[in-house]
């Protein structure tokens, strides 16, 4: 039997979180005993986790790399001040080597806490790390072998490679969750091309389909087309997009559009603003945080992904597993999500480009249709992916 620890940050509302609970829901625990950390026992997902994996105690050290700064000089000064030298740092080596400084500064302050961090006392035969950087589970954990996961497009985020390849070579393997995610990572560290694997996100339909039939408040007119997107407010998810793009289709007399985001984030007020700016406050409608996003997905007429980048999406491959009709922005990784045309429409990344795909699927209704169809005549279940991880085992 294999010991594995598997390492995330918490388990708020996000894809990434689902897309954990997943593997762990799926994970073989007749061959493996798994230890679950998380650095913060936090997030409305914490009940979804299974009983399998053993939770590991929550460790205030650990806790502080999600907390501001201020709240960790006032509980821990000598971490509050390794953080405030990664911020100075980074915005001043930030501004000299041309990088934005939001990923760096992430970059310095794992580099200078880690140090501080206290080590985890078991050993292990395997040890992952769900979510980059991966500085604590290399640097705090014994392992006879170390993977780190990537659930993005690194084409589009500004990181110090040299900084960073000090990480990626400590690690035995790195876990892509598509084929378009390992290649837009390769394209930045083509070095590492022998360590890299891909393993898809694992979806789970019969649970999808569970939790869809759950009741729902009635927000969705028939009389109206009704979009859907499901996302974190982040520069990354260009929902700030979307709002644009819904103003195009007011100003070109599409009163029964209606576009509802499930949502929470660091943008919302600029996207509040925004709405208010182009006066959709009736039309363009924020949800908030749903524990149960599935029964909105189910009943909305299009699912819209309106990112500026993704690894791959999961709330993509959950609305179509309830047989909706999906469009995504032609981000980098588009292709690796869904086949154009057939089981999900590709729009160009722009704002026009998003009110576009919006009123081709509006008008077109023999292709919203086909879309729908396609996706109840996949199945989408891909639990066999698991058998890859337990291969890199051995």
């Amino acid at each position: 039997m294999k010991k594995i620890l598997i390492a995330s940050f918490d388990m708020e509302v996000g894809g990434v979180e689902r897309s954990l609970i997943s593997m762990l829901s799926n994970f073989d625990y007749k061959n493996n005993e798994v230890d679950l950390m998380l650095y913060s026992h936090t997030g409305d997902f914490m009940n979804l986790l299974p009983n399998d994996p053993k939770l590991l105690s929550e460790d205030k050290k650990y806790k502080t790399i999600r907390q501001g700064v201020i709240e960790v000089l006032k509980r821990n000064p000598i971490l509050g001040a390794e953080r405030i030298k990664a911020k100075v740092v980074g915005k001043i080596l930030g501004s000299y080597k041309g990088l934005k400084d939001g990923c760096y500064q992430l970059q310095l302050m794992c580099k200078y806490t880690s140090r501080l961090l206290p080590e985890i006392k078991n050993e292990y035969d395997i040890a992952i790390s769900y979510l980059w950087p991966h500085y604590f589970v290399l640097d705090k954990v014994r392992a006879k072998k170390k993977i780190g996961w990537i659930h993005t497009d690194y084409s589009t985020i500004e990181t110090d490679i040299a900084l960073d390849m000090k990480m990626w070579n400590k690690l035995d393997l790195i876990i892509a969750v598509s084929e378009e995610c390992q290649n837009s990572f390769l394209k930045k560290y083509p070095a590492l091309k022998n360590k890299v694997s891909v393993i898809e996100n694992i979806t789970s339909p019969e649970f999808i389909k569970k939790m869809s039939e759950e009741k729902m408040e009635d927000i969705f007119l028939k009389e109206n087309f009704n979009l859907l997107s499901v996302a974190r407010f982040s520069h990354a998810k260009g929902i700030d997009n979307a709002v644009k793009a819904l103003k195009i289709l007011k100003d070109k007399g599409y009163r029964d559009i209606k576009w509802f985001v499930i949502g929470y984030g660091g943008d919302e007020p600029e996207i509040r603003r925004l709405i208010k700016e182009n006066k959709l406050e009736e039309d363009f409608i924020i949800l908030g945080k749903k524990m149960n996003p599935y029964p909105y997905m189910k009943k909305c007429d299009l699912y819209i992904q309106p990112s500026r980048y993704e690894g791959k999406a999961v709330t993509v491959s959950e609305a179509q597993i309830l047989g909706k009709a999906v469009m995504i922005t032609e981000y980098p990784t588009a292709k690796s999500q869904v086949n154009d045309g057939t089981d999900g429409y590709i729009c160009k990344l722009s704002v026009e480009g998003i009110a576009e795909g919006i009123e081709k699927l509006y008008k077109d209704q023999r292709l919203k249709k086909n879309l729908e169809e396609s996706c109840r005549n996949t199945e989408f279940s891909n639990k066999d992916e698991l058998k890859k991880l337990y291969k890199l085992f051995e």
